[in-house]
């Protein structure tokens, strides 16, 4: 039996079990239950920590798990990313005050206070910058104006509770991180794990794209097939007034009104746009 480890709270918890739900497994109705077995899947979640799930994958008591990519690589156990599962988005980034520092190489012999001491050393190691790292488990912003330390590393969002400490952020982000299926590398090939990982990027397909229906003329079909040109190709089909022809395609859902404009601006007419709720490409 497959065992997989998942959020048990936090901002990955809620969508990982919707997105889980989505693929057609079972999911906890309680967030007390700490482990749930899902008998027509041959698969049981493990309700766990965010921050110890790479953990649990890297020693091989579990075969994979949902997780952030940060905290992936700041565990730096034996587990590798399978694939982005498309939420929970963050950067991650150096901040200090203005003027203390413009980039990564800047920080030779500074304070760096963090929740993510791992990541942050392993970053400094590439640009062969040492400095002393300092871990805290929250609320690093006010680490530089109690003393702790002289610059932060942290998910930053929209930077408010960094400007309200007096704090900016510099240099490039250390990283782009969202949620992750991981696994240790010699289970990413059994078979109930390919599974699971097809029936989740058939979820973040179908929340990537939309059906695009619509009537044209004939003779302009080529020019609209331009602008919904779908995945391999748009589906093309007779209509009973042999003058028009029925398309339907795969879009980006971003941008969606954008085609649907240029699309009327051409001429076709009868534009339905469709959710998609699961795929397989």
């Amino acid at each position: 039996m497959l065992k997989i480890a998942i959020p048990n709270k936090g901002s990955l918890s809620e969508s990982a079990v919707t997105m889980l739900k989505e693929c057609g497994y079972r999911v906890r109705r309680d967030t007390k239950e700490l482990v749930i077995t899902d008998v027509d899947n041959d698969i049981e979640f493990f309700y766990l920590r965010p921050r110890d799930i790479a953990v649990y994958v890297g020693s091989g008591t579990l075969h994979a798990g949902i997780t952030g990519r940060d905290l992936l690589l700041d565990s730096q156990a034996e587990a590798i990313e399978i694939m982005p599962l498309g939420f929970a988005s963050s950067t991650f980034r150096f901040a200090a005050r203005p003027n203390t520092a413009a980039d990564v190489r800047d920080l030779g012999g500074k304070r760096i206070a963090t929740s993510y001491p791992g990541l942050v050393r392993a970053h400094l190691g590439k640009h062969d910058v040492e400095a002393e790292v300092v871990r805290l488990d929250g609320a690093v912003e006010t680490s530089i104006t109690l003393g702790v330390a002289d610059v932060i590393a942290d998910v930053v969002e929209t930077g408010t509770t960094l400007r309200n400490q007096g704090l900016e952020t510099f240099g490039a982000p250390i990283l782009h991180s969202e949620a992750v299926l991981v696994a240790r590398h010699d289970d990413a090939e059994l078979p109930g794990l390919r599974v699971l990982a097809r029936r989740l990027g058939g979820v973040v397909t179908a929340r990537t794209y939309v059906l695009v229906d619509y009537d044209v003329r004939a003779e302009l079909v080529d020019e609209a097939c331009a602008i919904t040109p779908g995945l391999e190709s748009p589906t093309v089909s007779p209509l009973h007034d042999r003058g028009y022809v029925a398309v339907r395609s795969m879009v980006k859902r971003q941008g969606v009104n954008r085609v649907m404009d240029a699309l009327y601006e051409l001429g076709a007419r009868g534009i339905l746009v469709t959710e998609i709720r699961a795929c397989r490409l």
